[in-house]
């Protein structure tokens, strides 16, 4: 059996696309084996914080200023903030990447430590943090996409500054 070059062109053509497509998924394969937890943000970016809620108090933007209220009026606030330091809260939330936890971790779902509920500008929606601790670890769980991230005592502390983690016990 011969070939024109009509044929020879076809044989090349299609041997060169299932070279690339062979290739393609060997390449993707190949790079996807054991990585480090990937860094992301914690709120989407160029996000406008509207409110930061937490149980105990409502911190929300006035203008260009922060101002914090209680949510029960009858509970003592833990943390009472300046307002710069409510604009660094805010700051900090806005800017922190986390490492996302793939795997399954080992933490109680219907026991979280504290909760954290932000109103964003352009959202329908509030974005909602559980807190939660396991295996001598902090993890954060974003609500709606079931983001898990790991995070440290002192990462956990600036993000939750009116939580006292001297009552949160030892896992």
């Amino acid at each position: 059996m011969r070939l024109g070059r009509k044929g020879w062109n076809n044989v090349i053509i299609f041997s060169m696309l299932i070279m690339i497509f062979f290739l393609n998924g060997w390449h993707k394969q190949f790079l996807s084996g054991e990585q480090e937890p990937t860094l992301q943000a914690v709120l989407p970016t160029q996000s406008f914080v509207l409110t930061l809620s937490f149980v105990d108090q409502k911190i929300e933007r006035i203008g260009t200023s922060w101002r914090t209220t209680a949510i029960k009026k009858d509970v003592p606030v833990f943390w009472q903030p300046s307002e710069q330091q409510l604009q660094e809260l805010v700051n900090i939330w806005q800017g922190i990447q986390l490492p996302v936890v793939n795997e399954s971790v080992v933490f109680n779902p219907n026991a979280p430590l504290f909760v954290a509920t932000f109103e964003l500008a352009g959202e329908s929606l509030p974005w909602v943090y559980l807190l939660y601790k396991g295996n001598n670890q902090y993890y954060l769980l974003e609500k709606s996409t079931q983001r898990v991230f790991a995070l440290d005592l002192t990462i956990a502390t600036q993000l939750f500054p009116s939580f006292d983690f001297s009552q949160s016990g030892s896992n």
